[in-house]
């Protein structure tokens, strides 16, 4: 089960790669429509993006998974993994559609080739195509294989899975509600990008006026599909209105003499959330404190869903359902102005339900907590030290002196608001000198796996993290 909980873990890791291309594409693509600037070139160069998602999907699988610095051969054997899959799957079957689907396991399959053969030694005539640029020419027998089989049982699976797409798309409000509701449950495992991934890039299948076939909610949105945005919508309920209300309870019930640090750290944690749509730096001050409170919001989320989904608002995102996503796509949208009063009614309720639950039950949130003893070896910067020091270098060192020194560490690497630490063992681990850095909590989701929850400032502390990794 542990095994194949951290491979969830680094499948959802490696999507996030690829996804990181997209926002900014999908802006292009919305600034330059017809409707707006009327930039071809530009819509052009977002359609590049979206257009070779599979593609995006094999490479980013492919790094994610591949043992290895350098991860330059392992991004080309992704790339080779699927064109030599799709080029296969047209000789069979022109109607076979694999998505992204087909680049997730063409990125498995070079990964794991890569992994198998990159040490591979030839006969001396053939040294050249040895070590590492062997899985290269071995991926391109394994992919054969692969369109081979597939161009046979994918069209069964592909049906399956048509269905699957049409029974929550058919369902309706409800259907809607249940994504989001599992969207804001699966956060603490890591696991809500697996989920999310076939829902926004995946799902539905629009042909635009030029022929072009676009998958999923985001890309058929912004394409101009008017059936899609559904099942987006009511994350604009969320991250616009109801975090900052959380945000704002917590405030209030912190205690008097903590205000003051509270309202910088949800000031910025309900900013981020508006402006940028991420959500976990506040969403792990509470979550695992309180999983009742996590449970209340993930429900509030499905009811958003599920009430946008009646109202038949349909707006889409690429940089995270936030302000600025709902300003660009205003005009595109369906019933959008309805979203303001949702918000502010579910601004009340997020805002009540957790401010009256959080004294009522007398819950720690911040600003409630007991004094942490931070222990005599505590320095007294590292009782004063949080991420607003902007010390990264500093946080960092500590931070790996906590894990046991980089001898401890098997891997590390940073995804939008987390430092994920593999350690050898475990037990070594200061758990409490971590929590001193300023860090709004640690998650464990195997013995092994730490998620340190940094907030938008983990690139940098993983930066000096990583120099002190390669250091000699």
């Amino acid at each position: 089960m542990g095994g194949f909980k951290k491979g969830l873990q680094n499948l959802g890791r490696a999507m996030l790669l690829p996804v990181a291309a997209l926002p900014l594409a999908g802006l292009i693509l919305r600034l330059a429509a017809p409707d707006m600037l009327n930039v071809p070139i530009l819509m052009a160069a977002g359609n590049a993006v979206f257009g070779n998602l599979d593609i995006l999907f094999a490479i980013g699988v492919a790094i994610g998974f591949a043992k290895a610095k350098d991860k330059g051969i392992p991004a080309m054997t992704g790339f080779l993994a699927i064109i030599t899959l799709k080029q296969g799957l047209l000789i069979i079957d022109k109607t076979i559609d694999m998505g992204i689907f087909g680049g997730i396991i063409s990125g498995l399959i070079a990964a794991w080739t890569y992994n198998r053969f990159k040490n591979q030694k030839l006969p001396m005539v053939f040294s050249y195509f040895g070590g590492e640029k062997f899985p290269l020419t071995m991926v391109l027998v394994f992919q054969t294989i692969a369109a081979f089989i597939f161009g046979y049982i994918w069209p069964v699976i592909q049906a399956g899975i048509d269905q699957f797409a049409k029974l929550l798309m058919g369902m309706g409000a409800i259907g809607v509600g249940i994504f989001m509701f599992l969207n804001r449950l699966l956060i603490p495992f890591g696991l809500h990008h697996v989920m999310n991934t076939y829902v926004y890039y995946d799902m539905g299948k629009y042909t635009a006026p030029n022929g072009q076939v676009f998958h999923g909610e985001i890309t058929r949105f912004i394409n101009g599909d008017p059936k899609a945005g559904l099942f987006l919508s009511g994350f604009f309920v969320i991250m616009m209105f109801g975090v900052p209300a959380i945000c704002l309870a917590i405030y209030n019930a912190a205690y008097k003499d903590r205000k003051d640090e509270v309202k910088g750290i949800m000031g910025s944690g309900a900013t981020t959330s508006f402006v940028a749509g991420i959500t976990e730096p506040v969403e792990f001050t509470f979550m695992f404190i309180s999983p009742m409170l996590y449970v209340i919001h993930a429900i509030y989320a499905g009811l958003a869903g599920f009430i946008c989904a009646l109202f038949n608002i349909k707006i889409g995102f690429t940089f995270g359902s936030s302000i600025i996503d709902y300003l660009i796509n205003f005009k595109i949208a369906t019933n959008p102005i309805l979203i303001l009063p949702i918000g502010v009614a579910f601004f009340a309720l997020y805002y009540f339900t957790f401010y009256y639950l959080i004294k009522w039950k007398s819950i720690p949130t911040m600003g409630r907590e007991e004094v942490q003893d931070y222990g005599e070896e505590a320095t007294a910067d590292e009782e004063n030290l949080s991420m607003g020091s902007k010390n990264y270098e500093y946080t960092a060192k500590k931070m790996l002196q906590a894990f046991g020194g980089k001898e401890n560490i098997e891997e590390a690497y940073s995804c939008n608001t987390r430092l994920r630490v593999e350690v050898k063992d475990p037990s070594i681990v200061d758990e409490q000198k971590i929590k001193q850095m300023g860090v709004s909590g640690i998650i464990k989701p195997t013995e092994n796996n730490f998620q340190v929850v940094v907030g938008l400032e983990v690139t940098y502390v993983m930066a000096e993290f990583g120099k002190l990794l390669d250091s000699e």
